[in-house]
């Protein structure tokens, strides 16, 4: 039997999951940790709390499948993305906290940067948003203290440093920096003159899967096979390998991705164009991407000021519920709207609107603006679905009935996991089947669902805190 293990670095914790060549979970290894918010839109962590609570998770891991790290035939690593982590070369200290791909910070930069948008645009399939890395390592240079000397990466690179002393990036995560030519595979020269970034501190390119070198840190040997961005992961882990096929993970952000084949066509206004893998010297692949920025991270909200006690709550809900909309752009909007001033906004309320109501609206929200993106990307047969809140009927019948389109969610919540896993496999040559289907929903055309009242609630949150 071969044995995979998934190193899963997440916005909100660190995992690490092994699997047998069949897929099967044998065990999950997790830690959280901070998340600091110094200034209103500013999001932070710790470099080495993460990595900490990374080689926590992988030791938990380990030992709950009784293995020594030797009987690990591949490791494949995945991480949140656009996350930007800057340290020294020589010593490997961090030199400023992480600056999260949730953060704001950049926001009036990249408003000054809007000229710039159509050649940013041909090259790298995003749009300016402080979403992406650039604006974030340029700040660190022009604002953090950070010396052009610095090594910068996404947490990939940063996991990569610590396990194996490499300074590497994959393609996946590369096209999410502002800085990687989708057309020449490598870092642009002109888009790192515009944002006052060295080739020299950026990571080494490798394809998503390939051989990165072994890591010692938990004992014996275990090879690194794969590293992938976590929504790219997901799309591989869903079996998502046919042009047309396309993916929806509701997670903090909900992230909605079809693959388009090994040609980087741009996608309408409001979607993005990403490397989605690429496999040892074979073709890189491509996706259309719809990012959305909160999701279960309303949910969250709910819990954090008391309506929410308990997520098992949610899985008893029913609809309809009273006409109440619940606008989540904590953090600014994504697509299809990019607005970095958009602010948080729920409306619709009466005298007799209960908690009920509220904790259906935070559901629906999820649904509405994944309809949103389905919109734009075009015809797709199916949805496959995976994170943590698809296990909730109600929201999965519901974005059914919203979008009009089958979804169909995977056998068990680790798609991401299994993703990087079996892609690592892959590159190494060995077996990992794809992931069995759980169940369908069917949409149902008598269903209403009032996406016009919504997209007028989200006229109302958009440019809220420009004025």
């Amino acid at each position: 039997m071969n044995y995979y293990l998934a190193i899963d670095e997440g916005t909100s914790s660190a995992r690490a999951i092994v699997f047998s060549e069949r897929g099967e979970i044998l065990s999950v290894g997790r830690r959280g940790f901070s998340l600091y918010y110094p200034q209103p839109g500013w999001v932070e962590q710790e470099p080495e709390e993460i990595w900490q609570a990374q080689y926590e998770a992988v030791h938990e891991a380990l030992q709950g499948a009784g293995l020594r790290p030797q009987r690990i035939r591949a490791v494949g690593i995945t991480n949140q993305r656009e996350t930007i982590v800057a340290w020294d070369k020589r010593t490997g200290r961090p030199l400023y906290r992480a600056i999260v791909w949730q953060d704001r910070r950049t926001a009036d930069r990249c408003n000054a940067l809007k000229t710039h948008e159509p050649i940013i645009r041909q090259k790298t399939g995003l749009v300016i948003d402080p979403y992406f890395s650039a604006t974030k390592i340029e700040w660190l240079l022009r604002e953090g203290g950070v010396p052009p000397t610095a090594a910068f990466g996404t947490i990939d690179s940063w996991l990569l440093y610590k396990l194996c002393s490499l300074h590497a990036t994959d393609v996946s995560n590369a096209s999410r920096t502002l800085l990687y030519n989708l057309h020449t595979h490598s870092w642009d020269g002109e888009l790192l003159g515009l944002f006052g970034v060295s080739e020299e501190s950026l990571p080494v390119i490798y394809p998503s899967g390939a051989y990165y070198g072994e890591t010692t840190v938990w004992g014996g040997k275990m090879p690194i096979w794969g590293v992938i961005g976590d929504q790219q992961a997901a799309l591989y882990g869903h079996g998502c390998h046919l042009p047309g096929q396309a993916k929806n993970t509701y997670g903090t952000g909900c992230f909605l991705l079809k693959n388009v084949g090994a040609v980087p066509t741009l996608p309408p206004e409001g979607l993005l164009l990403t490397v989605a893998w690429q496999v040892g010297q074979g073709e890189v692949i491509y996706a259309w991407e719809g990012a959305v920025f909160s999701a279960a991270a309303a949910l969250q909200w709910l819990e954090k000021i008391g309506l929410l006690q308990d997520y098992a709550e949610l899985d008893t809900l029913q609809g309809p519920g009273r006409e109440v909309f619940f606008v989540p752009a904590f953090t600014g909007l994504g697509a299809p709207y990019w607005d970095p001033y958009a602010r948080g906004l729920i409306i619709g309320l009466t005298r007799d609107t209960e908690v009920r109501d509220l904790l259906l609206a935070g559901l629906e929200a999820m649904a509405y603006q994944s309809a949103e993106v389905l919109e734009l990307m075009g015809s797709i047969s199916e949805l496959r679905v995976d994170g943590g809140v698809s296990v909730n009927p109600y929201l999965m019948q519901f974005q059914a009935d919203v979008a009009g389109v089958e979804v169909v969610r995977a056998g068990h919540a680790e798609v991401t996991a299994w993703g990087t896993a079996s892609l690592a496999a892959h590159a190494a040559g060995l077996p990992a089947p794809a992931l069995a289907e759980a169940s369908r929903f069917l949409p149902r055309p008598q269903a209403t669902h009032r996406l016009e009242r919504w997209e007028a609630a989200v006229a109302r949150a958009m440019r809220w805190a420009q004025a």
